[in-house]
């Protein structure tokens, strides 16, 4: 299966060592149950996997899926993504916080459920970290 997004972003080992609890299928996709949210689709052949302790929590304070446009969301994520790519490779960044490059393609349509999950976990990074990566 070709990747075309892959985020494994903080593995904190240390509060989220249980990351084997049930998951829910609905049209193949998969959305595990605990701080870790994995989305694979193998027909679009993308996966986003999300390891953050409390994201579940806080994504459900936030806008439902629906409440952002999709041309919002990839609008949001290409700004956020080519800000966290440059804090991987840039030195004085603290490199716990900024572990991984996320692969993702603006010319790629991921559709409206990653893009969701992925503009939700850049919130909730600049939130808990008091990061700003605008």
């Amino acid at each position: 299966m070709k990747y075309l997004v892959t985020i494994l972003l903080f593995a904190v080992l240390v509060f989220s060592c249980d990351t084997t609890k049930s998951t829910v299928e609905s049209d193949s996709t998969k959305i595990a149950l605990s701080d870790t949210v994995i989305i694979a689709n193998d027909s679009i052949e993308y996966e986003i996997i999300i390891i953050e302790p409390g994201f579940n929590a806080w994504l459900v304070t936030q806008p439902p899926k629906g409440y952002y446009g999709l041309n919002y969301l990839e609008t949001r994520n290409k700004i956020y993504v080519t800000e966290f790519n440059n804090r991987v490779y840039a030195p004085g960044f603290n490199k716990k916080l900024y572990v991984q490059e996320i692969n993702y393609d603006p010319n790629v349509s991921y559709g409206l459920e990653v893009n969701y999950l992925l503009y939700n976990y850049f919130k909730f990074f600049e939130e808990t970290y008091n990061q700003k990566l605008r």
